[in-house]
């Protein structure tokens, strides 16, 4: 059941001026599809879609109170298109475009941030600025500055086209957040919470300022992405197969391999690696899965190959 609490008592003190006049598209993901989604539960029934639209409505909030004016794909639990959201923040000329998801997967002992921006690193510098300070936010006040969080391309879980909401407002600073991972258990006990809830909301809000505050590069043409062959990966669904518990344990073992300094293990370290990457290719270890599989491809002499993965880390792995 989606409940909102009131927002009277928020407090925004030092409202920065960066924020006012700003134009921010908030896209609560997902919504209206309770009754033909059983993936998008947690273990004790919270729903993504009703926490993402929490927190949504919360931190609009406070970007209203800080001058910003604030538009939303949805405010209630009711389906929007994804084209239409991305039409939303063309429309309104969106000065910044954040996606509110939480995540999910096999392993239920997973539980960090991760965020995308769309396309390369190279060329969508300021999505990549404003993931960075968005990340960091949501590790400091959701996980107390501790543990990993991923940074990447949406091209590393949708190989051939990246994420619809972020490829449909291409030029705009944009974002598709996984703050944390509902399908862990006292997570989800957390994310019920109305007050938890504001937490993650002024962890945006603040990363939103800080990304205002800095200087950020312009976002270029996106061409990279299509000179990089696609690497095709297990997709929401087939994450939560149990092989994808292994995730961790395959990275780790094909390290091994590669530590023992055995030449004929190699083949089998880039099996456990390419396993991996694929489970979970936005994991905090993917990035070096993919620079060990290059350097493997290097000390084979597969030259071609090994240029394409390191083409390949330095976009979407930054």
């Amino acid at each position: 059941m989606l409940t909102l609490g009131s927002f009277s008592d928020i407090n925004i003190s030092n409202p920065s001026d960066q924020l006012k006049g700003k134009v921010i598209l908030l896209d609560p993901g997902h919504g209206g599809t309770a009754a033909t989604d059983s993936y998008r539960v947690g273990p004790s029934g919270e729903r993504e879609e009703w926490v993402n639209l929490r927190v949504a409505l919360l931190l609009g909030e406070m970007l209203e109170k800080a001058g910003a004016n604030v538009i939303f794909t949805r405010m209630d639990d009711s389906f929007v298109s994804l084209d239409d959201r991305s039409k939303l923040a063309l429309d309104n000329k969106a000065d910044l475009f954040v996606s509110i998801h939480h995540n999910a997967t096999a392993d239920s002992t997973v539980n960090f941030p991760i965020i995308y921006f769309h396309g390369s690193a190279v060329e969508n510098g300021a999505s990549v600025v404003l993931g960075q300070k968005v990340a960091d936010q949501l590790r400091k006040n959701l996980f107390d500055d501790q543990g990993p969080f991923s940074l990447v391309s949406d091209y590393t879980i949708f190989s051939t086209s990246g994420a619809s909401v972020l490829r449909g407002t291409y030029g705009i600073p944009g974002i598709i957040a996984e703050a944390s991972f509902f399908t862990h258990p006292g997570e989800e006990k957390r994310l019920k919470s109305t007050n938890y809830n504001e937490i993650e909301a002024r962890a945006y809000f603040e990363g939103i300022i800080d990304f205002f505050s800095s200087s950020v590069p312009e976002i270029q043409e996106k061409k990279s992405p299509l000179e990089i062959s696609p690497f095709e990966v297990f997709q929401e669904a087939e994450r939560m197969r149990p092989e994808a518990l292994q995730w961790k344990a395959n990275y780790e073992a094909g390290k091994g391999l590669i530590e023992s300094g055995e030449k004929s293990q190699l083949d089998s370290a880039y099996q456990l690696l390419t396993l991996s990457v694929r489970s979970f290719p936005d994991s905090y270890v993917a990035k070096h899965c993919h620079v060990l599989r290059a350097d493997i491809l290097a000390r084979q002499e597969k030259k071609a190959e090994a240029r394409m993965e390191r083409k390949r880390i330095r976009a979407f792995y930054p």
